[in-house]
């Protein structure tokens, strides 16, 4: 049935699973958005450590954000929200933020594989193929966020999307990649069962506009660095 939605009274938590990067660029002004709109509403940000659908199923997380797979439950609802690219990070000061960055400098990097699964391979590796050239991976860890401390700290490489990690990376030094690598389209996901829930439409509403948000916010700083250059 349609409820007429009070947003000043909604007493409610919503349950997110995301990545870490999600949270940190995106967090902000979506809670915000939901602190002005509905201030009895908590946004609860879970890890996100596999695919598995079970929580959406099982009603423990009311929105997930991610890329949609072979595996995603086929029930589940999907909104695409943008689209991400990959690109390189290292630290202020390292030898690949000087030059053309080719694939053979690229690769001659000691890299940081970000895997939840403990994987050592994926695109980025399949990429460089065609070229007979295979990265050095020192280290395999879970997250973005943490890939990109050490990079930070050492003279690692850090491959990482683009947008999902335009905050974690101030201050550190990013570069377009030198290979083809199909972009990858982040999407939020969610139940049917809370397809019609006036509420829950309320809080996808927020979602894509945080999104849209910072994608115009990262585009004009884009453009003012340019004309700074």
């Amino acid at each position: 049935p349609v409820e007429t939605l009070n947003l000043k009274q909604l007493a409610r938590t919503f349950t997110l699973r995301t990545t870490e990067g999600f949270v940190e660029n995106f967090g902000p002004d979506l809670i915000a958005r939901v602190g002005v709109e509905a201030p009895g509403v908590r946004l609860f940000f879970v890890q996100k450590p596999n695919k598995d659908s079970a929580p959406l199923r099982d009603g423990t997380v009311d929105l997930e954000s991610g890329v949609v797979e072979q595996t995603t439950a086929p029930e589940l609802r999907v909104h695409a929200l943008f689209r991400d690219r990959y690109i390189g990070v290292v630290r202020s000061g390292h030898a690949l933020t000087k030059g053309k960055i080719t694939p053979s400098r690229y690769a001659s990097g000691k890299h940081i594989y970000v895997s939840r699964q403990g994987f050592d391979r994926g695109p980025i590796d399949e990429a460089l193929k065609p070229f007979r050239l295979e990265r050095a991976i020192a280290t395999i860890v879970a997250g973005f966020s943490t890939a990109l401390a050490l990079a930070r700290a050492s003279d690692l490489v850090a491959s990482v999307p683009e947008r999902h990690t335009g905050i974690l990376r101030a201050g550190m030094h990013s570069f377009p990649l030198p290979l083809t690598i199909p972009e990858i389209t982040i999407s939020m996901l969610w139940h049917p069962r809370l397809d019609a829930d006036p509420a829950h439409r309320w809080l996808r509403g927020c979602v894509r506009d945080a999104c849209a948000e910072r994608r115009t916010k990262s585009s004009t700083l884009g453009k003012n660095r340019r004309r700074l250059k």
